[in-house]
């Protein structure tokens, strides 16, 4: 049976100091036991900027089994499947502890984004072209990061910054970017027919 004050504690502590960490965790629809985390990409790395979604489900046994874990946002990584999100990280197997936390689990994660292990991979495809072609690599990684993993609201300030330059008024530019759910070019055309 899951423990379940021990979870509430881990996400009151997760959560403590997400300005810091930005690791955060929360219960997806109110269960304990299907949460969702979040982790910043790290800096210098292609993840950089991005934030990404950790799909946590606790088997009944956690604290004594590890939490299943697996990315909702896609991501290009050696160790992470860039089908299902899957993570190959050996805590998150056989090397779990009762003494691990579902923080310690995530900053693991997000330590595995900024040193792939790609003599272990759990994608090959990613792992051969790491070894073999490094820079097209960073340039794949950069790009999911940017199409998969950029936040939202930080991608329509900027969109709004951009468009109120070119002289059209801040309210327009916000209410036409949500009409046209937030498409640059579409709301550009937009705004240059009123």
């Amino acid at each position: 049976m899951v423990d379940f004050a021990r979870v509430q504690k881990e996400l009151q502590e997760c959560n403590r100091d997400v300005e810091v960490s930005g690791i955060k965790v929360s219960p997806k629809a109110d269960k304990l036991t299907h949460l969702i985390g979040t982790i910043p990409g790290p800096l210098g790395t292609p993840y950089e900027g991005g934030t990404f979604e950790i799909d946590i489900q606790l088997p009944d046994g956690y604290p004594f089994e590890p939490p299943r874990m697996q990315f909702s946002t896609k991501v290009w990584h050696p160790n992470i499947s860039s089908q299902s999100g899957a993570i190959c990280l050996d805590i998150l197997k056989d090397q779990w502890s009762p003494a691990l936390t579902l923080k310690t689990a995530l900053l693991s994660v997000q330590a595995l984004l900024s040193a792939p292990q790609p003599d272990d991979p759990q994608d090959a495809v990613v792992a051969q072209q790491y070894l073999r072609e490094y820079q097209t690599f960073v340039s794949t990684a950069r790009y999911w990061t940017e199409a998969f993993a950029k936040t939202s609201s930080l991608g329509v300030e900027e969109k709004v910054q951009k468009l109120v330059e070119m002289g059209f008024p801040e309210a327009l530019v916000r209410s036409t970017l949500e009409v046209v759910g937030g498409d640059e070019n579409l709301a550009l055309e937009k705004l240059c027919t009123v």
